[in-house]
């Protein structure tokens, strides 16, 4: 028999949601019982959500989190669960005068672990303090405390962590090996990126080699505003090699047998993960929109049907995450729309089994112009605000969330019109260059056929140029480079930084250089008024990347 059955708790919390995190934390404790854990390790901040921003300076949001910890301590023991272990990542306040709180004439948070035995709050650790501002800001001047929170449970010696502490060998990850740990507990809510799962293994086997012990790493699930938990929480034994791993992108609880002699397997039935970097996105997006719909109490979704390869992918989206009866489409023809462009909408609309509308905006546009008078592109910009003026009054008429359909490649050189087809309060594909669109459109209709069922996205809309369709014959090549060799440069000065100088260097032409530039550092104002969206990458507009918008400072 195994000293310690541990369970792996995969929870999916709400920010602020104190008492409905603390039922979640209660009942999945219960199911991991009922098969057999003596031990119940849950993420970062599970019973309060996860980043709580300007909430860590909320006197009475920090009492309501203290409060809750020691009532579900108290709870689970009366259940009659008083013998297993349960470790929950929480804030805790920290009040004016204490030697942690510094200098601070108000209460602040600790980001806190805490095991619950026996109805009490038997030990915790508090990391540092919680920072009220980006979430990524916190890691760059971290500087870990002393302390390390080991207990013994069933023969076993545990030690737990939080997060980044594992990102450096001090403070208290140095004094695991003096604890005689057995086992390592990371507590993590760390969020999706591309390519971000391969370095969270090779931290963990790093810890786990140098210092002799298995580790166990727990992360959160879920949407978070512009944040995607992606959970994929995993444990490895004392030489680094994995040995269990929850579901990626769902709530989940993996069960571990652990013994005294190191060894330490799965014993619930492995899990499925994305089998590319194009499905772990699509998941992504996914479970950022249902999660910003649901939690924020919306009912249904509506967005601007063009016929477009943009508009279609978020559809397709939209329709995953919450389904068909809650996704409305509009199509909102102009002057310049092609017949193409209507039927592609409509067949759109009929492979996702969605509800569409029409609503022509040439009568609009002709009132506007009888007293304006516009030409050029004023008159163009007026068309898309016209669509967004109707997508926004049947948002307000009837409940509706209004999906914005721009995708990061757009966003990066300013090509959308604010308050046009800007306007929304969720954009799906924000952080997704136009390249990798395509890409997600390829790849869900291939699922689809797989399956044997009607692929979403109509072939046309895949194939076709993009276009606005805001004057004859445009397309989005008269203005932009192509979208290969544009992407390809937005990556290199946005994501890694190049100076116009490099990317002339790397075989760009020069004047494209610098008008690629020169658009992405005009368009800072547009994009700081836009909508949020899931990050997907290390370098998401809004959440990691702000320049000034007053800035004369010219890259070369």
């Amino acid at each position: 028999m195994p000293n310690v059955r541990l369970a792996l708790a995969q929870t999916n919390p709400t920010v602020g949601d104190i008492a409905g995190n603390s039922e979640q934390i209660f009942t999945v404790v219960c199911d991991a019982a009922a098969q057999g854990a003596n031990l119940v390790v849950f993420g970062e901040m599970a019973l309060s959500g996860y980043p709580i921003e300007d909430l860590s300076a909320r006197p009475e949001f920090l009492a309501e989190a203290s409060n809750a910890i020691k009532s579900l301590a108290e709870r689970i023991n009366n259940f009659g669960l008083g013998e297993v272990a349960v470790v929950v990542g929480h804030p805790r306040a920290i009040a004016p005068g204490d030697p942690d709180a510094g200098e601070h004439e108000w209460s602040i948070a600790q980001n806190t672990a805490s095991v619950l035995l026996g109805g009490k709050v038997v030990g915790n650790y508090a990391k540092h303090h919680l920072p009220n501002y980006s979430v990524f800001d916190e890691y760059r001047n971290f500087v870990p405390g002393d302390e390390l929170l080991s207990f013994d449970h069933c023969g076993l010696r545990f030690s737990t962590v939080i997060c980044e502490d594992i990102w450096q060998d001090g403070g208290p990850v140095a004094k695991i090996g003096e604890a005689g740990t057995d086992v390592t507990l990371i507590l993590n809510g760390s969020p999706f990126e591309l390519d971000k799962i391969a370095r969270r293994v090779e931290l963990v086997q790093h810890l786990a080699k140098t210092h002799n012990c298995a580790a166990v790493y727990v992360n959160l699930v879920g949407g978070q505003d512009d944040l995607v938990f992606d959970g994929d929480s995993f444990a490895v034994d004392r030489q680094g090699n994995e040995v269990a791993r929850a579901e990626s992108f769902k709530s989940d609880l993996v069960l571990l047998d652990i013994r005294t002699d190191g060894v330490i397997k799965q014993i619930t039935p492995p899990r499925l993960h994305p089998a590319s970097e194009i499905e772990s996105v699509w998941h992504a997006l996914v479970l950022g929109l249902r999660d910003y719909v649901e939690k924020n109490g919306f009912k249904s979704v509506i967005l601007g049907l063009s016929g477009g390869i943009d508009s279609a992918v978020c559809a397709a989206i939209a329709r995953d995450a919450i389904g068909s009866d809650a996704v409305f489409g509009v199509a909102m023809p102009s002057r310049y729309s092609s017949d193409g462009s209507i039927t592609d909408a409509e067949d759109l609309a009929n492979r996702l089994e969605i509800p569409i509308r029409t609503e022509a905006i040439e009568n609009f546009f002709q009132s506007f112009q009888g007293q304006l008078q516009l030409a050029d592109l004023a008159a163009e910009n007026l068309q898309a605000r016209i669509r967004g003026v109707i997508l926004m009054g049947l948002s307000n008429a009837e409940g509706h969330l209004t999906l914005t359909t721009g995708n990061k490649t757009e966003l990066a050189v300013g090509y959308s019109t604010i308050y046009g087809d800007s306007v929304g309060g969720f954009a799906p594909i924000k952080d997704v260059p136009k390249t990798m669109v395509w890409q997600l459109a390829r790849w869900r209709n291939e699922q689809a056929t797989k399956a044997g069922e009607v692929q979403p996205i109509p072939e046309s809309s895949i194939t076709k140029p993009p276009s606005a369709e805001l004057r004859p014959g445009q397309v989005d090549q008269d203005s932009l480079p192509e979208y290969d060799v544009l992407d390809e440069m937005l990556e290199l000065y946005i994501n890694k930084h190049r100076s116009a100088s490099q990317l002339i260097e790397a075989g760009f032409d020069p004047a494209t250089v610098s008008r690629v530039i020169a658009l992405v550092d005009r368009a800072e104002w547009k994009r700081r008024q836009g909508a949020i969206g899931p990050k997907i990458s290390g370098m998401a507009f809004g959440r990691d990347r702000r320049l000034p918008i007053t800035n004369r400072f010219k890259s070369h």
